[in-house]
């Protein structure tokens, strides 16, 4: 992987962590798993178990402010 991936679910916890990665981190990709629900997969497989979360280019996941487990994104 080349880029970090942040992930969440669009809650507000959430978006205010997007708008302080985005001013930290450079060459992110944002997904938003409660828009995006076919990405929850990859998000597990990486290790998400809570959102908002940072994947670093080295597979690192770094989980930020409990917003939602994986198991309530998922319903």
């Amino acid at each position: 992987m080349s880029k970090s991936i942040f992930y969440h679910a669009g809650c507000p916890v959430c978006v205010s962590a997007e708008h302080d990665i985005l001013n930290l981190v450079k060459d992110v990709e944002v997904v938003n798993i409660g828009e995006d629900r076919s990405r929850i997969a990859e998000a597990q497989k990486a290790g998400i178990k809570s959102v908002p979360a940072l994947v670093t280019p080295n597979g690192n996941v770094l989980h930020i402010n409990f917003g939602a487990s994986i198991e309530e994104v998922i319903g």
